[in-house]
């Protein structure tokens, strides 16, 4: 079972970016996007059920951002727009095989699998 994060690269600032996740050998329940800048913690950013009943978004990325799955390819995209330098961090894709509930997607400790990350930079 790997998770296998790409897509990372350069954007400016109000650009648009598109980071994906692939889940070899096993389809997880939920999927969750996480972030960590330079100097800070990783947060939560975004998450979704495979079943898509349930998505939930960080306050800060709410309406710029869009989670969704890819059914066909067993991935995971994560749509970035409208891109500020504050989303620059290495952006991490963790996965779990149970259906996460709201309340606890996101939280790092509920995901069970993590990929390796990648880089976005926002960036004149």
């Amino acid at each position: 079972v790997q998770l296998q994060a790409s897509g990372g690269g350069l954007v400016q600032p109000g650009g648009s970016l598109r980071v994906s996740c692939a889940a070899s050998g096993f389809t997880f329940s939920t999927y969750g996007w996480f972030r960590q800048a330079p100097g800070k913690e990783r947060e939560f950013v975004a998450g979704t059920r495979w079943s898509g009943t349930t998505t939930r978004y960080a306050d800060s990325v709410r309406g710029r951002f869009t989670i969704s799955r890819d059914k066909s390819n067993n991935m995971v995209h994560l749509e970035m727009n409208s891109l500020k330098p504050e989303d620059t961090a290495v952006y991490y894709c963790a996965a779990d095989s149970r259906g996460l509930i709201f309340s606890s997607m996101a939280g790092m400790s509920a995901y069970e699998y993590w990929g390796q990350g990648t880089l976005v930079t926002v960036s004149s």
